[in-house]
């Protein structure tokens, strides 16, 4: 059974909310690659759809956009997501998972890219209101 956390982030407001995601609601996401969009009732946001920017599995290895496939891969890299360098020049082979998204995978990353009726903090029950 899939489990994730999803970073759930909303550029209009520029707050990110941390939501559990499991059972029938998580295979919404299973197969799907960053930069993919998916509709918002998998978080509870009818009408809304988000796009998967980035995540990562249990070991903290971050997804890839450049990167195929759902397992690890081991690069070398200079610079971009998994590793920032010092000094011009510099490069350095990381461990990475790939750009889909498996049972594999325990946090993805998304925002909200279109917007539906409604406040998110108000449909998912975080309003300051209180």
């Amino acid at each position: 059974m899939a489990e994730f956390t999803v970073a759930l982030s909303d550029p209009e407001t520029g707050t990110t909310y941390q939501l559990d995601v499991d059972d029938q609601d998580a295979n919404r996401f299973m197969g799907r690659e960053l930069g993919d969009e998916v509709d918002g009732s998998a978080v509870g946001l009818d009408g809304f759809t988000l796009e998967l920017t980035g995540g990562s599995d249990a070991a903290g290895r971050p997804m890839r956009p450049d990167v195929r496939g759902v397992g690890t891969k081991s690069i070398l890299t200079d610079g971009g997501v998994g590793y920032k360098p010092t000094r011009d020049g510099e490069r350095k082979r990381i461990t990475v998972r790939g750009r889909e998204i498996s049972d594999e995978t325990a946090q993805i990353n998304a925002k909200v890219s279109e917007h539906g009726s409604g406040e998110v903090a108000d449909l998912l029950g975080e309003s300051d209101d209180e």
